[in-house]
């Protein structure tokens, strides 16, 4: 007999054979849990396992290509990096009896001075970012219309947080007078951008924080380094953002891909040229 929600019920005879029993009970566990109103008298349909996006791409993959994507270049001066070690610049470098950053202000704004002299005399446009705006998008603006070999395409600028050494006033508990006192601290300065295009890295930026001690940081592309070399050479791809969609020689890409110092790199053919690529 059924019950209201379709479930299957099993009456035992109490003179059925215990062994028996046990069994009725077994498959009375997984009819419950598989038969209904709408499946009663139907057999169960086969299980699949459902496949990974990596199971699906698996099939479809050609070539394998292994190279770095974006690589990133910490550029500072390795004794400005501590409060001792700026303290020990101010005092002995700059000739200052109490150390303290206003010393380096003038540093400051002549740095950004000359990059705005710079950017005049280069008539190279000075773009200052908008709040959530892409600066991949603003720069592939001015690489669609770039025809030199390699340059600046612009200079861009932005108020992001940095690291920075300032000056605060502290209190003598003996005579009471105030002093000026160097501490690490966080702030929110501008940074200029500086978008190159290189003949043989492609395009690149480099960017300067405009505070003291004027960090910095380049940022290279792989792909972009993989992408001139093939062009160099002649050989015919179909290029991506930030990738290479197909290559008419892959052998080519695998050889040229930019993987570091030791440059190796790691590829499976399985197809004829113009063959798809993925890249890592």
């Amino acid at each position: 007999m059924y019950a209201e929600d379709g479930a299957l019920i099993a009456i035992a005879n109490d003179k059925v054979d215990s062994d028996l029993a046990f069994r009725d009970d077994a498959l009375n566990i997984r009819a419950r849990s598989s038969v209904g109103r709408k499946t009663r008298g139907r057999p169960e349909s086969g299980m699949s396992v459902a496949r990974s996006v990596a199971d699906v791409l698996r099939d479809h993959v050609v070539l394998e290509l292994e190279a770095i994507d974006r690589m990133y270049l910490n550029v500072y001066v390795p004794h400005l990096q501590t409060v001792g070690a700026v303290v020990g610049y101010l005092r002995v470098h700059r000739g200052q009896r109490f150390a303290s950053t206003t010393a380096v202000v003038p540093m400051s704004e002549a740095f950004v001075r000359n990059i705005e002299q710079f950017v005049d005399d280069e008539a190279i446009d000075l773009v200052s970012f908008e709040k959530r705006e892409r600066k991949d998008d603003v720069t592939q603006r001015y690489l669609r219309s770039f025809r030199k070999r390699e340059g600046v395409l612009y200079v861009g600028k932005a108020q992001e947080k940095a690291r920075v050494m300032r000056t605060e006033r502290r209190r003598s508990r003996v005579t009471g007078a105030t002093y000026p006192w160097i501490v690490e601290s966080t702030a929110m300065v501008n940074h200029y951008y500086f978008y190159c295009v290189d003949e043989d890295f492609g395009p690149f930026f480099l960017k300067f924080g405009s505070y003291f001690p004027y960090n910095a940081k380049l940022c290279i592309n792989g792909h972009e380094y993989l992408k001139r070399q093939l062009t160099k050479r002649g050989v015919k791809f179909e290029a991506l953002d930030n990738g290479i969609k197909s290559c008419a020689d892959p052998k080519a890409a695998v050889r040229w891909a930019f993987c570091g110092p030791d440059r190796s790199t790691a590829a499976q053919v399985a197809a004829p040229p113009a063959a798809s690529v993925s890249a890592a």
